[in-house]
């Protein structure tokens, strides 16, 4: 009984003040732009209580909203499969037995240090259209390059590519799935017959499907939550107004960062913020629920 008396209040000691801490720096602020979401609040006067009218501006009035939401989801939808896909074979080809190994895991690894703006400033000079090293390697070639960063056909499949210079976390959480399938499998799916693309498809996939699934959801909470990439990506083009050109790069939270700073729209930034909460939050229970179809752990 003592022990228990005392294993709890240690416990206390230590989750009391985190609990503190969370209510105050984490869940008042959410209850409170909850709040102002159903509010008029444009910083210099006080909150007034307008009911639904800043959802039912963004669903039908706000310019900005359903560009902000096509661009989001293009680029999860493009975004997420590439990096996966790229991060998974990295993965498959750091896991064989080569000489160096550990170095190589290392610098594949360590772009994924960096964040992401510096990548978006470094590879906006490279995709400059007057001067970049990309079209001036293509002029040598006799080949007229486009203008990547100032043309909205162009400019959000270059931030694509840019963001994919982060699979390095995926790639280290693959490598972990990887080493934990038994080689036995593989020894006795090679006498078997079964070539290299058979025991990846029949062994390899069905034992790393969490890994799979947890990167996949990991990605697309990542994706849909993108800013600093576009908004330095942005500010190296010297836009005025981030989100360009032509609202191309114009994400999700871009846009909510603009009506919350730029216009100082706060209750509107505050509707925004708990729209993407709610969708974040549905789709990870879609995903959750589909992953019991697919996601097989070897039983």
């Amino acid at each position: 009984m003592n022990l228990r008396r005392a294993e709890s209040r240690w416990f206390w000691c230590f989750a009391g003040p985190a609990l503190v801490g969370f209510g105050a720096f984490n869940l008042w602020p959410m209850l409170y732009s909850l709040g102002l979401s159903f509010c008029r609040y444009e910083v210099v006067a006080p909150p007034q209580f307008i009911g639904w009218q800043n959802y039912a501006y963004l669903f039908g009035h706000d310019p900005s909203f359903w560009p902000s939401v096509r661009v989001t989801l293009v680029f999860t939808a493009v975004q997420v499969p590439l990096a996966l896909g790229a991060a998974l074979a990295l993965a498959l080809l750091l896991h064989q037995p080569v000489r160096g190994r550990g170095f190589w895991r290392a610098v594949y690894f360590l772009p994924s240090i960096l964040p992401q703006a510096v990548f978006a400033v470094v590879f906006s000079f490279i995709f400059q259209a007057d001067g970049g090293l990309l079209n001036q390697g293509l002029a040598l070639a006799g080949i007229q390059g486009a203008a990547w960063t100032t043309s909205p056909t162009w400019a959000l499949p270059v931030l694509i590519l840019v963001s994919l210079w982060g699979f390095g976390y995926p790639m280290v959480i693959f490598l972990g799935g990887l080493q934990n399938v038994p080689r036995e499998l593989y020894e006795a799916a090679h006498m078997d017959g079964a070539g290299a693309w058979a025991r990846f498809r029949h062994i390899t996939l069905p034992l790393i499907s969490p890994v799979i699934f947890f990167n996949g959801v990991m990605g697309v909470i990542g994706a849909l939550k993108v800013f600093d990439l576009a908004y330095a990506f942005s500010l190296a083009q010297g836009q005025m107004t981030p989100g360009g050109p032509a609202r191309a790069t114009l994400f999700y939270g871009l846009n909510l960062y603009q009506q919350a700073f730029g216009y100082f729209h706060m209750g509107l930034a505050s509707a925004l913020a708990w729209l993407l909460f709610a969708f974040i939050l549905l789709l990870t229970v879609i995903n959750f629920r589909l992953s019991r179809r697919w996601v097989h752990y070897g039983d």
